[in-house]
């Protein structure tokens, strides 16, 4: 009884009939319009009702807005399970115009059928509770001796009415989501959408993990270091290396930050929309105030900076860097950037005051990076012989390269463990 009755009390089915009666509205005022329609059977308006009605209705269709008002309207009243099942946009082309007009008329029909039910059968029941000795839907009760059991007819049609205006609502709604749905040309545009923000937070992911995970590996090496080493000079350079190291994390904390609060301007010097890392002032690294831009993400140009914190952190740092100046893209730049500082990351991680080589040059069109520290010993046993392997570290920076059009490898090799990294500077090439 609670299955058969619940549909009857649900709050979408009466919003779903409400849709239904709206339907009939259409119907009402074009038979108010039509001229004549005294003398005419009922066979003969439907004849000469429903071209014209279907005619009107495919002109409504033709304008693009109205694809938009009837997805808007489907999914207050029709109560969708998903409401992006159901399309809020304009029609864009002749399919979704036809789909428009194939759902007007259909709409207008079932609408037609349960407005004109919901008027009729009310009336009926009124009838057979009030007057049961007369007529019903072309039946007689049976005169006055009869008409004692007409009146228990009356509950029976307004629960039929309650039925047909719950499976007709469900019609509609699967009409709605068939016809009003997103089209396949939309459906691609989601789902390019859905890829560009995966992108978009697994980017700011990589950004969080490089930026903060250098900092604190230096910030513990030093700490470290310096606890061991006890020297008051040696412990004030290192306290000023952790204090330096911390300002650039929280540099890139705010600038990360910044990115999501406001994720989709075009001109913010991180987007790689921007190759030149240019704010909307049009210099580099600055806002439209002028002021230093606090998401200006840093470039091969940091370089130094970084190997210099390395240093510090005692791994000595050998460098090699043959890049002309101006000849990266500016994202190109950036991203050269973060993969190094992953590479002296994993250093300083895994083989602490082991000397850094670093080699980064431009060559046949493409960015070569190579990053290669001496392995230890207990590293290489505490990983099996493979450390590193299937970090999200190095997993980054194959994202990197693969984004970039271009491959990036790591490994042992001859007591060293190296990661190289070769990009075009033709993005995509």
């Amino acid at each position: 009884m609670p299955r058969i009755l619940a549909p009857l009390l649900s709050a979408a089915t009466y919003a779903r009939w409400l849709h239904l009666v709206i339907g009939l509205v259409f119907v009402g005022v074009v038979l108010m319009v039509y001229p004549g329609v005294e003398g005419w059977s009922s066979g003969e308006l439907l004849a000469r009702a429903v071209p014209v009605d279907a005619a009107l209705l495919g002109l409504a269709a033709l304008v693009p807005a109205m694809r938009r008002a009837e997805g808007v309207q489907a999914r207050l009243l029709l109560v969708p399970d998903r409401e992006q099942d159901i399309a809020v946009e304009p029609a864009r082309g002749w399919a979704d115009r036809r789909r428009t007009a194939a759902w007007l008329v259909g709409r207008v029909v079932l609408g037609g059928l349960v407005g004109g039910a919901s008027v009729l059968v009310p009336a009926a029941a009124f009838d057979l509770v009030a007057r049961p000795e007369q007529a019903v839907f072309g039946l007689r009760t049976g005169g006055a001796g009869g008409a004692g059991w007409a009146p228990l007819l009356a509950p029976v049609l307004l629960f039929a009415l309650g039925w047909l205006v719950v499976w007709a609502g469900r019609l509609q709604l699967a009409m709605a989501v068939r016809l009003l749905g997103p089209s396949p040309a939309e459906r691609l545009a989601a789902a390019e959408l859905r890829a560009e923000r995966l992108l978009e937070r697994n980017l700011l992911a990589r950004e969080l993990h490089d930026s903060i995970g250098h900092a604190l590996t230096v910030t513990v090496l030093q700490a470290g270091a310096a606890r061991e080493v006890g020297d008051p000079a040696f412990a004030a350079k290192a306290l000023e290396v952790i204090e330096e190291t911390g300002r650039r994390a929280m540099d890139d904390l705010e600038r990360t930050l910044a990115l999501l609060r406001d994720p989709g301007d075009p001109g913010d010097p991180g987007d790689p929309g921007d190759p030149g890392g240019q704010g909307t002032s049009g210099v580099p690294g600055r806002g439209a105030d002028g002021d230093q831009d606090a998401r200006e993400r840093p470039g091969i140009d940091r370089l130094p900076a970084l190997f210099e914190t390395a240093r510090a952190a005692g791994s000595p740092v050998e460098a090699r860097v043959d890049v002309p100046s101006g000849a990266l893209p500016g994202v190109l730049s950036r991203e050269g950037y973060r993969i190094v500082q992953e590479g002296v990351t994993n250093a300083l991680k895994y083989a602490p005051g082991e000397p850094i080589s670093i080699r980064i040059a431009v060559r046949d069109g493409s960015l070569e990076l190579r990053c290669a520290n001496a392995l230890r010993p207990q590293s290489a046993r505490s990983h099996g012989g493979s450390p590193r392997r299937g970090g999200k570290g190095l997993r980054g920076i194959r994202e990197r390269a693969v984004l970039l059009g271009g491959e990036a490898a790591a490994g042992a090799e001859s007591g060293e463990w190296v990661m190289t990294v070769r990009v075009p500077l033709r993005l995509g090439g």
